[in-house]
């Protein structure tokens, strides 16, 4: 067998130079084409509900929270993975879908779903569906620290300086804030004026 290759080879040289330069030229095409990444995306579509609830205790937030959207997420058409974090006025549940689910529909159904138990929610809650990011796009997390600073103080240069600046960063998605203490506003109306 090999020595028949050998003598085809020998007896049509022009045609295997060609066919050598011409796999040649195009392993050199695509290796400049090839886009690389540090890390390839090889996740399913994820969609990610972040819902902030200021005040409220982990339990609180599990209870009143996240376990009601978790019961009307369940049995989503192409979903495989439903799981849930709760910490500190913050619920973030991530459903994971088939790979071959279009993103845009998966959201969609999550936000019909949403919508459907956004009314039995507690009233002073705040957020919705995450960016579309990747399983990788939670990259960087990071703490203020201000030995002369209130959380208060250190909260606000957080929402007022830092985190105008980073969203202003090419490919940041979105930079959640956590902790601390949100300054307020109250205004006591006196009745008699």
């Amino acid at each position: 067998m090999i020595a028949a290759i050998l003598r085809f080879s020998l007896v049509q040289r022009l045609m295997i130079i060609l066919v050598t330069l011409a796999i040649s030229a195009l392993g050199l095409w695509s290796f400049k084409t090839l886009p690389i990444d540090a890390f390839p995306d090889i996740s399913a579509p994820q969609v990610q509900v972040i819902i902030k609830a200021h005040g409220m205790s982990p339990t609180e937030v599990e209870q009143r929270i996240t376990f009601p959207i978790e019961m009307e997420m369940q049995g989503i058409p192409g979903q495989t993975v439903l799981r849930s974090t709760t910490k500190y006025s913050l619920s973030v549940i991530v459903i994971d879908f088939e790979d071959d689910m279009d993103i845009y529909l998966a959201r969609n159904l999550v936000t019909e779903r949403l919508n459907q138990v956004w009314d039995t929610l507690p009233a002073n809650i705040e957020g919705g569906l995450a960016p579309i990011t990747t399983p990788l796009g939670e990259i960087f997390m990071y703490r203020i620290l201000g030995d002369n600073y209130s959380n208060q103080e250190l909260r606000s240069l957080q929402d007022w300086v830092i985190r105008p600046h980073l969203r202003k960063v090419e490919g940041v998605a979105d930079v959640n804030s956590l902790g601390g203490e949100v300054r307020n506003y109250e205004v006591a109306l006196n009745l008699r004026r």
